[in-house]
């Protein structure tokens, strides 16, 4: 699979995904023998507006085990030139000149693709405010179907701050490619899911309802998509995040109330919303999930940049040294 910029879940079909998973289970391989060098002589430039532990690490760790190196700003709002006013689209003409792909983080939505229109490298989307989050919503995808090895037929919880959770908004765009999936929408009112993901899955056939009890919905569901009450989305409206926080905690009473075949998934960072001894059970699937998207992130990169996938110890056997 050859890919330029990786914009939104929906510019995706069913057979891309597939390809992406099939190269990101040989990348697990490359990493169990040592990594690869496909990608030495490539630079990735990591460019975050947001906070990020595991999209930023994952992704700079993908680049350093194809044997690519990274350039990065640990925040980019504060030390970058965007404190001094330059544009994203100066900021992003500039990096395509000292980079070969650009995986970028913003604070609005829609920044992506602006900087997708300009660029001459490839842009990934790590996520743009309350839009999407694309790459997140691949390894989601990958992590259902290594844990329950499909994903058509399946009956998923998405649980929490779904106006605002940009993972939550990119896993159902990609749900909609898949067969006979049901989906449940079990969030606080002021922060149910929004209107156009809604019309999305309504125009794609997809079954959705919205529940308020999920205890009652728990045992019919496949996947527990929990996701945290993100208090940064909402400004000074203090009474709304109050109102919204802690309606929905995924403990060891719920887990009893769950199939012994589903899975707990979350994008994290967890706050409260899933208790710690729900750590121990192994259908807690989110730590899992997390390293699942070093093997996406690696696979997105080789494919964004045109390379083809070599392992360390073969590139050895075939070349007669290191």
């Amino acid at each position: 699979m050859r890919l330029h910029h990786v914009v939104a879940a929906q510019d995706f079909n069913r057979v891309m995904l597939e390809e992406l998973f099939a190269t990101a289970r040989e990348m697990e391989e490359v990493v169990e023998q040592g990594g690869s060098r496909i990608l030495e002589g490539y630079i990735m430039a990591s460019l975050f507006y947001e906070e990020s532990t595991r999209t930023r690490f994952s992704f700079e760790t993908a680049m350093l085990r194809l044997g690519g190196s990274v350039i990065s700003t640990e925040n980019a709002r504060q030390f970058s030139s965007v404190s001094k006013g330059e544009t994203l689209e100066d900021t992003i003409r500039i990096l395509s000149g000292y980079s070969d792909v650009i995986v970028m983080r913003h604070y609005e939505s829609g920044a992506a693709r602006r900087a997708a229109d300009i660029s001459r490298v490839p842009i990934i989307n790590a996520g743009d405010g309350t839009g999407q989050h694309p790459t997140q919503a691949f390894l989601d995808l990958y992590t259902i179907e290594k844990e329950l090895g499909r994903i058509d037929n399946l009956t998923i919880a998405v649980v929490g701050d779904l106006a605002n959770g940009r993972t939550v908004r990119s896993l159902c765009y990609l749900l909609a490619k898949y067969r006979n999936v049901r989906i449940f929408m079990v969030a606080p009112e002021v922060v149910k899911m929004r209107e156009d993901i809604k019309e999305y899955l309504c125009r794609h056939d997809v079954r959705f309802t919205e529940e308020s009890d999920l205890r009652a919905i728990a045992p019919e569901v496949d996947v527990l998509y929990q996701t945290r009450i993100q208090k940064e989305r909402f400004g000074d409206r203090t009474e709304d995040y109050l109102a919204a926080k802690g309606v929905y905690v995924v403990d060891r009473n719920l887990l009893r109330a769950m199939r012994s075949d589903s899975i707990v998934m979350h994008p994290l960072p967890r706050v409260d919303e899933i208790t710690i001894d729900v750590d121990a059970d192994p259908r807690a699937a989110y730590f899992r999930q997390a390293q699942n998207g070093l093997f996406i992130r690696m696979a997105l990169l080789a494919a964004c940049l045109g390379r083809d996938i070599v392992p360390i110890q073969t590139a050895v056997t075939v070349n007669g040294n290191k």
